[in-house]
């Protein structure tokens, strides 16, 4: 497996086709590391049809950005919503969250530390 990116500068110097940039697995989440440092962490995910990242709280704040399909997530006490291709949602620090694949789906995840 290709080691991650570590830098901003290493990473960003070319454009990133998020739709492409990883691919569907039949029965499977798939992710790709883009940039891992002490204080951030993007990530590209894509998940087949009803798989799931059960609820779970993080250390920082998440941004997720939906780049393909839709997914249901549920944060803290509140009714889930569904993201659509092309929106975000952020998911704030220590609050717990998860999410359901209702369709396939790809998305971008971006965790800011501290």
């Amino acid at each position: 497996m290709a080691k991650p990116k570590t830098t901003v500068e290493e990473i960003f110097v070319k454009v990133l086709a998020l739709k492409e940039d990883v691919n569907y697995a039949v029965g499977q989440v798939v992710s790709k590391i883009l940039v891992q440092t002490q204080n951030v962490i993007i990530t590209l995910f894509s998940f087949d049809k009803a798989e799931e990242i059960s609820a779970h709280s993080a250390p920082g704040d998440a941004f997720v950005y939906v780049s393909e399909s839709e997914v249901t997530i549920t944060i803290g006490d509140n009714d889930p919503v569904i993201v659509i291709e092309g929106n975000f949602i952020v998911m704030i620090a220590n609050i717990t969250h998860g999410l359901v694949a209702t369709e396939k789906f790809k998305m971008l995840l971006v965790v800011v530390k501290g």
